[in-house]
């Protein structure tokens, strides 16, 4: 006899949810947190991270408000931003606590370790479980380059964490972490610097949406090197040093304060008793098509197994080993990844690249429209923006698209879920889209694709 039924070993997104649906299917559910239910995602990661960048926004706004008529003297608190920050994790936080006990999930604080098959034990106490989820998420990768651990060097973790004002900062990783924090400092009005090793910024999204976004964030004022490979990080006598090399020559640039943003690496540290070894793909856990991993009853979800890392990828893991679990059908398709950064304006992709079909043989096409006649972009001074489409050049199926204007995040959906039931452009069409929206310009970017496609 079991004590659970299920025991899910970390509370961020993949984890709370997973034991949210395993308690309304019926099952016995215990969640173990070693520190705040929420995990990176709500405590420090997308939530907190889009706090802030919402209170930057604001502080742009109000800058630049004289040209619609609107004068003012804008000044901001770093310290009351992050204290704004707090407050809205801590709401969403008591949110999900509350939702936990409502479901009647035992929440066990602690750290988790997987002793044995169907045996975790947290402090010094030992659960047992029919099924037990691994859920750990990851935590910022920092890469063996001198001077990472020197005093001033954070990670985004430390900086979300609350930091005193200064005047400058380098950021070394150009994808979405980095590219964030660049929209939240220089909105501030820090002299901002960005160090990315591959040959443009955001370079794991389309082509486009990176060269774009890179145009505007110089225009801005942000100094952004591509192809530099960082070498190390030194003192000098007002800050730190990145020291790297930029086609092929060396070069620097100084600041205050450096952020490491390279990427994030699973989370594994203590997890495995001494007799544990579960099948591992590098850092990550290895697992089925099911989620199940080497050990029998045990399985793993989101950033600890995925190539992925995605708050919304580790739930939607989540809500799919329960299922297999429970033995309940599964009817999403994880192959559809929504991405979405949150600079200014936004950008949100789901599906595939041009380059992507390309390189996959798959015959395509490619609907675009700019956003500069767009009503609702030029009414609010929108930067520069477009949308694409792609779609399969003989079934006429939508394959992907690419967003870069205000709000698109709150759009992509829509689009995944045309990607997953095989719609084309004629179908998309047959919706009317209101005036004056962002989406609207959608309309126009379907019918350049169907007039390509003949």
């Amino acid at each position: 006899m079991y004590d659970f039924d299920l025991i899910v070993v970390g509370g961020g997104p993949g984890g709370y949810e997973a034991a949210l649906h395993a308690a309304k299917l019926g099952l016995k559910t215990a969640l173990v947190e070693k520190d705040f239910v929420g995990g990176t995602c709500l405590n420090r990661g997308c939530i907190p991270t889009k706090a802030l960048l919402h209170a930057s926004s604001v502080y742009e706004e109000a800058k630049n408000g004289a040209s619609v008529g609107v004068s003012a003297q804008p000044s901001y608190d770093l310290s009351a931003i992050y204290a704004y920050k707090q407050q809205v994790v801590e709401k969403l936080r008591s949110g999900v606590e509350g939702l936990l006990k409502s479901a009647k999930v035992t929440v066990l604080c602690g750290l988790g370790v997987l002793e044995a098959p169907h045996t975790v034990r947290v402090g010094d106490a030992t659960y047992t479980a029919q099924s037990i989820l691994l859920a750990t998420g990851s935590v910022p990768a920092r890469p063996p380059i001198p001077g990472l651990d020197l005093e001033g060097v954070l990670t985004s973790d430390e900086l979300l964490s609350g930091v005193a004002p200064f005047k400058s900062i380098v950021i070394i990783g150009g994808g979405v972490i980095g590219m964030e924090f660049a929209t939240f400092f220089n909105d501030l009005g820090v002299d901002v610097t960005v160090v990315e090793g591959l040959d443009r910024i955001l370079p794991l999204l389309d082509k486009e949406l990176g060269q774009n976004l890179s145009m505007i964030m110089k225009k801005r004022g942000v100094k952004l090197f591509t192809g530099a490979m960082v070498q190390s990080v030194t003192k000098t006598e007002t800050g730190l040093s990145v020291n790297f090399t930029s086609k092929g020559a060396p070069a620097s640039a100084e600041a205050e304060v450096v952020l490491c943003a390279i990427g994030r690496r699973p989370y594994t540290d203590g997890l495995f008793g001494e007799s544990v070894a579960l099948d591992m793909d590098g850092r990550r856990i290895k697992v089925n098509e099911r989620f199940e991993t080497s050990m029998e009853g045990v399985y793993a979800i989101g950033d600890v197994s995925a190539k992925i890392q995605l708050a919304h990828v580790a739930t939607a893991q989540g809500l799919y080993a329960v299922n297999e679990i429970a033995k309940k059908p599964n009817g999403v398709d994880l192959s559809i990844v929504p991405s979405c950064v949150y600079t200014r304006p936004e950008i949100a992709s789901v599906g595939m690249t041009e380059q992507e079909a390309k390189d996959a043989g798959i015959p395509c096409k490619v609907g675009k429209v700019t956003m500069f006649s767009n009503g609702r972009t030029v009414i609010l001074n929108g930067d520069r923006g477009f949308m694409k489409v792609l779609a399969h050049a003989e079934t006429r199926k939508i394959l992907g698209v690419q967003l870069m204007c205000q709000n698109a995040s709150d759009m992509i959906g829509a689009w995944g879920e045309a990607i997953a039931n095989g719609l084309t452009p004629e179908d998309m069409c047959k919706a009317m889209r209101p005036h004056p929206t962002f989406e609207e310009a959608m309309t126009d970017a379907l019918r350049d694709l169907s007039a390509k496609l003949g």
